[in-house]
């Protein structure tokens, strides 16, 4: 299996154009392509600057004329989700005529779309992108063959990445700041090159709540790490 990461630029995607317009990424993380419709139906995560951008994205959306069906999920914030069905567009349909797939989420920002697609075989994948030429713009930004252990060893680890998303997710934003300049300011090396002090300075806290707020960063993130661990050695 051979795997292409493309950042693509079509003509007829209602996602690429209402991004084009706002300052919102359309990011579709479940579909299903319905055959004998020739539509691509998504739930995708809509992200703005503010509530005020997302309204206007949602909406310009919705009366596009590309969209054949729309559904308003929820809303939350300068952040949405939707249902929705698009009619298959010339690249897609250039990409299932030559035996491509989608392998994972699409996302639409500032006017074009990052793209993951997926051949079982080599010529079929230098078709498809010699076919893409001619009507579309594009750049591969990675491509990548993917082995059956490959296969095996994202299946027996999609929980392990779970709890660890689930761990970084579980810091406090304080605790996240924290542990992100920690680490840029080198506070983990050896030696290392910042100090609680310094960073306390930054913060304008004490060293002793820059500590607290580490050692809870650190409590979450190794713990999680370690719970892995165990999983792989079993």
């Amino acid at each position: 299996m051979i795997t292409y990461t493309l950042d693509m630029v079509q003509y007829d995607c209602p996602y690429i154009d209402v991004s084009d317009d706002f300052t919102s990424t359309f990011t579709g993380v479940h579909w299903d392509f319905d055959a004998t419709r020739e539509e691509l139906e998504s739930r995708v995560l809509v992200k703005a600057t503010n509530r005020e951008e997302l309204h206007k994205s949602l909406q310009a959306l919705c009366d596009h004329r590309k969209m054949s069906q729309y559904e308003l999920l929820s809303v939350k914030s300068d952040r949405a989700i939707l249902r929705n069905r698009v009619p298959e567009t010339e690249a897609m349909k250039t990409i299932r005529s030559h035996g491509g797939y989608l392998t994972g989420p699409f996302e639409a920002n500032n006017g074009s779309e990052v793209w993951n697609v997926g051949f079982d075989a080599a010529e079929n994948a230098e078709e498809a992108l010699s076919a893409l030429e001619q009507n579309n713009e594009f750049a591969v930004e990675s491509r990548d063959m993917i082995s059956i252990d490959d296969f095996l060893d994202l299946v027996r680890n999609v929980g392990s990445a779970k709890q660890l998303l689930d761990s970084c997710r579980d810091l406090t934003a304080v605790e996240r700041a924290t542990m992100k300049q920690a680490y840029s300011r080198g506070y983990f090396r050896s030696p290392r090159d910042a100090t609680l002090s310094t960073l306390a300075d930054e913060f304008d806290v004490s060293c002793s709540a820059v500590s607290k707020n580490l050692r809870r960063g650190q409590d979450k993130l190794i713990g999680s790490a370690v719970e892995v661990f165990e999983d792989e050695t079993e």
